[in-house]
Parts: structure tokens; C-alpha cells; sequence
């Protein structure tokens, strides 16, 4: 965010962390003006969270005097939640100041140095406003986003939860779960030296960070689960097909799997797939 809004001008940037490591990174990019907090904040101001959920959601209640004194607070965090809770024990006064979001874009790649100031391009970023958000806030928040070139989508938190624990949550835990599989298989040393580009594509968001992908299973809990028992019940569905050798209703599952992909694609990145 701070890279792209660097190059889009008329920005000043702070940027805080407690780690020294990050702090030095951030400043030999060049990227910030400023690593500490501003001394005093107003209505001008607007705090990014970028961390995930459950250190978000901590941090959050400590921003009750940046909130009083006018600023904005949004966040970037993957599950909604757990923020929503914390926003709700500050006074509604604060909670206007708040302005939950999530961008739909990254890599498994993670710290300044994976940073990418054209990331969110072309990108959507959900918004997810809580109760009666003061719509100067609301409003300063969008414009963030839309000086990073991304389109604003608005969803409540328990839909937000819900839908990206199948999009993102879910394929993530499937990533991890497969490599971890395969890893413990007797077959380990023939398996990872004849892996193809299917296994290399679908795996490849299993060099997540371990730390932010366990927080978010965890603080998603009950959407992942109820999302990762329907897509059990379609992975029993294949299984019975395989045992039974009934190719038709293979073939049927997999066309329909296919033509769902590839108009979900095309609706969401513009992407044409010719059959071959």
C-alpha cells in the first residue's frame, strides 16, 4: 500500500512496527517518510492495520484516542470477525471512525522486500462497514484504495467470513494439507523429483507464511469448517465415482468444474480459456 501510494503522490507515510528487522527494511526502501507515529492526530489521519486478524483485532482498542481525536482506523486483515468484536466494545462514537477492509490480492510471499506498489490494480478490496460508519471515514478509506487502482466492494463481515473461507481459506488448507501429505508419503524422494507444473500451481500458496495462514484458520474456524465439509462431501462424490470406474459421471463433474472455472475467471480477471 505504502509503495503505491508513494507513486501516486500527495501522501505522507508513517510507518510503525516493533520489529527492527521491518523497520530497517522500511527504511532502506525509501518508501516512508517517517517511521514513527505523528506526534498528534486528526481528522486528516488515516491507520492502516496491516497485520493479521487476531493482532489487528488487539491493537484495534488501543486506537481509541487516535479515534476520538477524529482519525480514521481500516485494516487489511483476512477474517472480519474477530475485528468486528473488537470494534464493537468501543463507544459508538469511535466505531464511526472504523472502516473494516481486505483486499483481495497477494502472494505467498511476504515482508517489505516482496512489497509490489501496483499489487492492487485492477484488483477488489471488500469493505465491510460496521453499524453507522461516519461516511467521511468511509469515504477517505476509498480513496486509498482507489489511488491504488482498486474496485471497491462493500459486503457485511459474516458474508465476507463466509465467502472467503471457500475462495481463499479453504485452498490454502488444501495447499498445506497436500505438501504436508506427500511429505510424510514413503514415496517422498520420487514424489518431489518428478513434480510436474500442476503440482507446482496448486502448492504454490504453501509457502505461505505458517503464522498469519494458522491465525486465520483459527479466527475463520467455523466458516472454514462448514466450507471444508461441503467440499468433503464433493471429494466423497469423486472417490465413489473412482471406486465404481463410472467415467461418465467423472466426466460430468469435471466438465462442470471446468465451465464453472473458467467463467468465474472471466467474470473476475477478464480471462478467455479456448478449449483445446
Amino acid at each position: 500500500m505504502a509503495q503505491g501510494l508513494r507513486a501516486a503522490g500527495g501522501w505522507t507515510l508513517h510507518g510503525v512496527d516493533t520489529a527492527a528487522p521491518a523497520r530497517a527494511a522500511a527504511e532502506a526502501s525509501g518508501v516512508f517518510h517517517a517511521l514513527t507515529m505523528p506526534e498528534t492526530l486528526g481528522p486528516e489521519d488515516v491507520i492502516v492495520l496491516a497485520m493479521p486478524t487476531a493482532a489487528a483485532a488487539a491493537v484495534l482498542p488501543t486506537l481509541a484516542p487516535a479515534l476520538a481525536a477524529g482519525a480514521t482506523v481500516t485494516d487489511v486483515a483476512s477474517v472480519k470477525g474477530p475485528l468486528a468484536d473488537a470494534l464493537g466494545a468501543l463507544p459508538p462514537a469511535l466505531q464511526r471512525q472504523v472502516v473494516l477492509g481486505h483486499p483481495i490480492a497477494g502472494s505467498e510471499r511476504s515482508g517489505m522486500a516482496a512489497s509490489d506498489g501496483a499489487l492492487f490494480q485492477g484488483r477488489r478490496v471488500v469493505l465491510t462497514p460496521f453499524g453507522d460508519t461516519a461516511p467521511e471515514a468511509l469515504g477517505k478509506v476509498e480513496q486509498i484504495w482507489s489511488a491504488l487502482g482498486a474496485e471497491i466492494e462493500t459486503l457485511s463481515v459474516a458474508a465476507h467470513d463466509a465467502v472467503l473461507a471457500r475462495t481463499s481459506h479453504l485452498p490454502h488448507l488444501l495447499a498445506f494439507a497436500l505438501v504436508d501429505a506427500l511429505g510424510a508419503d514413503p514415496h517422498r524422494e520420487a514424489i518431489f523429483r518428478l513434480v510436474a507444473g500442476g503440482f507446482r500451481d496448486f502448492t504454490r500458496i504453501a509457502g505461505s507464511d505458517p503464522t498469519m495462514w494458522s491465525q486465520i484458520f483459527t479466527t475463520n474456524g467455523p466458516a472454514l469448517l462448514e466450507a471444508l465439509d461441503r467440499f468433503e462431501a464433493t471429494l466423497r462424490t469423486f472417490r465413489g465415482a473412482i471406486a465404481a470406474e463410472d467415467g461418465t459421471a467423472l466426466f460430468e463433474a469435471i466438465a462442470r468444474a471446468r465451465a464453472t472455472r473458467d467463467a468465474a475467471l472471466a467474470e473476475s480477471f477478464g480471462e478467455a480459456h479456448d478449449a483445446p
